[in-house]
């Protein structure tokens, strides 16, 4: 039954008990509000409430209300299946209320009624509210400065929805809206801005009384207005038109708009210091303002690059930002996010691949000048302006400015480093670039050297000269000097690559990187973390005569007492161990020492990020080093302690995870020692319905495979592990490839015991898979039933019959003519139902005679027109030349097995049958000997090594194809008499030739 305005009055009741302290009054409410969800009207009944004069001071009930009414449209607007959804007359009706509701003076609630407009928007509009934008310009025109601030919200929030679309026709929509409103937009922003500044000025001159805090209140709105404005025009400049990189047409809204934004800038810096005293809210919109006008003109530049190319343009922007950061007023100075956003501008000019000159040459067509010869022409026009921006003196200055100023460690960072060195490393080294101001410095000081590596290689070697001069390693106070040569080596650390060609690693290090570790006074922490940073950075560097003194460094820097040096020095450690040149033999004898720095550094971190970077070094260790065995046992309490002490850190984790499965393959076979910490972990990880399952299965997953490919021989634990399988491929394919390797592992390992055990699920998971993956996943799963039918021939193939008479069906389909993939799935499939044929003759008859396999022939359109295995023939005669030599055996075996059916359909194919017979008794079969005569077994898997026995031990590879021709040959002439005869006599001269010498007959 409908809801109508007679039920208003329990609504409100409702709605007022669902936010009730007591239990037993909220509970029954918010289930009476759940049930009603549904019902038609329900949420025009929300939108009377929240709309309704008689209640604008009940602001909590209202606001439950607009909870409500989101929620509710969220889940009912759109019809579902298992729901009516809302009615197009009650749509109607909500939609009229909305926009008849534009005054509303709680934000929280005006805030979300635009969200709700803006979901709407998405939905219906141009089609069933073609009207939405024109209303709301019209009751732009006489609104006073609430009503169009929330407008602007609506304005805004729809816009940012709208602009998501993707369809031509909607951005088509969105062009047509942003012609509709830019121009207004714009102009009152224009206005704003002054009715803005006019009221600064009047603060800062004037004292404080009620009128003047009256119209605080009503400049502070309009500044809200403002601020909403200018994220609708970036949004309309970004999403109206499609980006000049592309059509390279010039955006004119670009040009027009970019320069008043930085006016804008420019007179709105002033009142940072100013305000900062005097008002902490205008204050808070100052900051905001300045940094949200600059995050725009940076989305516009990157958005349409060439029109904010333009000379007036790009000149202003870069000199303006460039001035701040080289010489800040004392205010601005203070003024870090500021800052921020001025390198990020030139970061984003500097390495804008548009402004880069192009190499292609000038291509003329029919239409005179191509699409590349504009773009390359605006590169070129931009790139002089950059060259008239930066001269050789302003990018040195730029260069001395970031290293000297920017990079140095203030008061404040060092005071957060004795208070907890940990946080200081991660917020320094692995903080996102554009938060910080050093991080952000140090981004704009690579892309500026990378750019002028010629200029500025000499210039960093000069300032690092004279810090290490004016600073030698005997200096333990924390001096300028000492933080100028800290900054110096961090510049030198960060363009390793460009500066080894004006800076000798080896001089560097043996003249004064590693004299820099002989003092150990506490205040040279500063100094030993910058020297570990290098020794990363460096690692390409390096050369063979260093490398031990290197090693050797970072392991005394991996016991340094400050934890933030520890960490910066596992990680350059890590780099090193994993470089592909990595020295094994200069680092063997610091193994001992190295594990026990890394067992004390985990014990003594309490930061997630450190406890995850240590585990990386020591799976990194386990990866590459040799010697692991002597210290299974430590390794073993270091994984269980930190697996105990990760419950609900799934990231830490999948480390742990990576590192077990390195320590297995490290370990060989010698992995049975750790599956008390192991299997339990393992258990955990590759059940789905663990709560980390998403997290954790792939990682799992891998771990579990390596387990098995490792393992000297199957235990119970591994054994009752197979069940898991038939839920993670019932769940989804995504780890097929995987899972493919797992359950040949199983067969391989685990025998007859495992199939006596899991029968049940090895069919199920065959069923699931054959039929329901693509090519490729069929390509990685019939080696595994190959190997299967090979190893039990009686037992497997009536196991799997659901799973045969699919192959079957795909043997039979036509497609693979053109088709490489499909050919290859034919081909394999082919290849065991020939191998059953051999192996299990009577059960591959019996198959192929089945009713149920004619019933599903027919429902997959395959016609058959005789007998089922005679088609099979049909297909092995086909594909003998799409398999590999011992395929090519098998299938020559399994046609050597038609000959002694009682069929006389046999002997019309006799001729084909005896050509490719004879064809692989002639071409010899070669496909095994690499892999049995391969040396270095003592390094192998276990599970390869028992994979070559098995393939040496198939009995295919017993058998001699050219006796068994021979022998069924004969069954042939007695089954079939005389008409054997005169069909050999009908073979041509040479092939019969050919058949004898294959057959050594006389």
């Amino acid at each position: 039954m409908a809801l109508s305005a007679s039920d208003l009055p329990a609504m409100y009741s409702l709605l007022a008990n669902s936010m009730s302290g007591d239990e037993g009054v909220r509970r029954p409410a918010e289930a009476a509000l759940s049930q009603s969800e549904s019902r038609p009207g329900f949420c025009s009944c929300l939108m009377e409430v929240i709309t309704s004069k008689d209640l604008v001071s009940h602001v909590d009930v209202r606001l439950m209300a607009s909870v409500y009414l989101k929620n509710s449209i969220n889940r009912y607007w759109r019809s579902r299946r298992n729901s009516p959804g809302i009615s197009n007359e009650e749509k109607l009706y909500l939609r009229q209320k909305l926009l008849s509701h534009l005054r509303e003076e709680n934000y929280q609630i005006a805030e979300l009624l635009a969200v709700l407009v803006s979901k709407i928007a998405r939905i219906d509009y141009p089609r069933e509210w073609p009207e939405l934008f024109s209303v709301l310009a019209q009751q732009l025109q006489s609104a006073d400065v609430l009503t169009s601030h929330r407008i602007f919200m609506i304005l805004f929030r729809s816009l940012k929805e709208l602009s998501t679309k993707r369809l031509t026709a909607d951005q088509r929509n969105f062009a047509e809206i942003s012609s509709k409103f830019f121009d207004f937009c714009w102009h009152l922003w224009q206005t704003d801005v002054q009715t803005i500044l006019h009221g600064f000025s009047t603060m800062t001159q004037s004292c404080d009384s009620n009128g003047g805090r009256q119209h605080h209140d009503e400049l502070f709105l309009t500044c809200e207005r403002w601020f909403l404005c200018l994220k609708i025009v970036r949004q309309l400049i970004i999403s109206g038109f499609q980006s000049d990189a592309k059509c390279i047409q010039e955006i004119q809204p670009v040009k027009e708009v970019s320069p008043v934004l930085l006016k804008a800038v420019q007179s709105f810096l002033p009142y940072y210091s100013s305000f900062q005293n005097q008002d902490p809210k205008f204050w808070e919109f100052m900051k905001k303002s300045c940094i949200k006008l600059m995050k725009v003109l940076i989305a516009i530049q990157n958005r349409h690059p060439y029109s904010f190319g333009d000379k007036p343009v790009l000149s202003e922007v870069m000199d303006f930002c460039l001035n701040k950061i080289t010489d800040p007023e004392p205010g601005v100075l203070s003024f870090e996010e500021f800052l921020i956003q001025c390198m990020v501008m030139v970061k984003c000019v500097l390495e804008c691949k548009e402004y880069k000159p192009s190499i292609m040459g000038r291509v003329m067509d029919e239409t005179g000048v191509t699409h590349e010869q504009m773009k390359k022409n605006a590169s070129t026009r931009v790139g002089c302006i950059l060259i008239s921006l930066l001269p050789r003196e302003r990018i040195v200055l730029l260069c001395n400015i970031l290293v000297r100023r920017y990079f140095v460690l203030t008061s404040s960072d060092l005071e957060e480093w004795y208070q907890n060195p940990e946080s200081f490393h991660h917020e320094q080294d692995m903080i996102q670039w554009t938060e910080k101001l050093r991080p952000c410095a140090e981004a704009l000081y690579m892309v500026l050297f990378e750019k002028y590596s010629q200029l500025l290689g000499p210039v960093v070697v000069s300032i690092l000269q004279e810090s290490m001069n004016s600073c030698p390693p005997t200096v333990t106070e924390i001096t300028p000097a000492l933080l100028l040569k800290d900054a110096a080596y961090a510049a030198a650390a960060y363009v390793y690559y460009e500066l080894s060609n004006y800076l000798n690693f080896r001089d560097w290090f043996n003249s004064a990187l590693s004299l820099e570790l002989s003092n150990d006074h506490p205040n040279r922490r500063i100094i030993h973390r910058k020297v570990a940073l290098i020794l990363g950075h460096w690692v390409s560097e390096i050369k063979d005569d260093t490398k031990r003194s290197v090693y050797c460094s970072l392991i005394r820097l991996l016991q340094d007492n400050d934890l933030a040096v520890k960490l910066a020095a596992s990680r350059s450690l890590c780099l090193h161990v994993e470089d592909s040149n990595f020295s094994e033999g200069d680092f063997s004898d610091l193994l001992p020492v190295c594990w026990e720095s890394c067992f004390h550094l985990v014990e003594e971190v309490q930061e997630f990020d450190s406890k995850v970077q240590v585990l990386n070094l020591i799976s990194t260790l386990i990866e590459h080093v040799n010697e692991v065995s002597p210290y299974a046992h430590k390794l073993v309490q270091f994984f269980q302690k930190v697996w105990e002490e990760s419950s609900g850190e799934s990231l830490l984790q999948i480390q742990l995870l990576i590192a077990l499965r390195n320590f297995v393959v490290a370990l060989g076979y010698q992995s049975p020692c750790c599956y008390s910490l192991l299997l339990p972990i393992l258990h955990k990880g590759i059940d789905v319905n663990s709560p980390d399952e998403l997290n954790l299965l792939e990682d799992s997953m891998a771990l579990w495979e390596a387990t098995l490919s490792y393992a000297p021989m199957m235990v119970p634990q591994l054994l009752a592990c197979f069940p898991y399988m038939v839920d993670i491929i019932e769940r989804s394919f995504d780890h097929l490839q995987v899972a493919v390797s797992i359950m040949e592992s199983y067969i391989i390992l685990g025998g007859g015991e495992f199939l006596n055990m899991h029968a049940s699920s090895v069919a199920k998971i065959l069923d699931l898979i054959v039929g329901n993956v693509n090519d490729k996943g069929l390509l990685s799963v019939l080696p595994v039933i190959d190997i299967l039918v090979q190893c039990f021939p009686v037992d497997v193939p009536p196991l799997i019959s659901s799973c045969l008479q699919k192959l079957v069906i795909i043997c039979l389909s036509g497609g693979d003519d053109r088709d490489p993939s499909k050919t290859a799935v034919k081909a394999s499939s082919a290849a065991i139902l020939a191998r059953i044929l051999i192996m299990n003759t009577s059960y591959l008859a019996q198959l192929t005679s089945e009713p149920s396999l004619s019933v599903l022939l027919q429902q997959a359109g395959v016609p058959i027109e005789e007998n089922i295995l005679l088609c099979l023939v049909d297909i092995w005669l086909d594909k003998v030349d799409h398999v590999s030599p011992m395929q090519k055996k098998t299938f020559g075996l399994a046609l050597s097995v038609i000959l002694t059916l009682r069929m006389p359909q046999v002997l019309d194919k006799l001729d084909q049958i005896l050509s490719v017979c004879t064809s692989v008794i002639l071409g010899g079969n070669d496909d095994l000997t690499e892999d049995a005569r391969s040396q270095g077994e003592e390094t192998l898997p276990s599970k390869e090594l028992r994979m070559r026995q098995i393939k040496v031990s198939d009995p295919i590879n017993q058998m001699s194809l050219e006796n068994s021709v021979r022998e069924n040959l004969q069954t042939c002439s007695a089954l079939h008499g005389e008409a054997f005869n005169s069909t050999i006599n009908r073979m041509h001269p040479s092939a019969l030739a050919q058949v004898k010498q294959a057959l050594k007959l006389p």
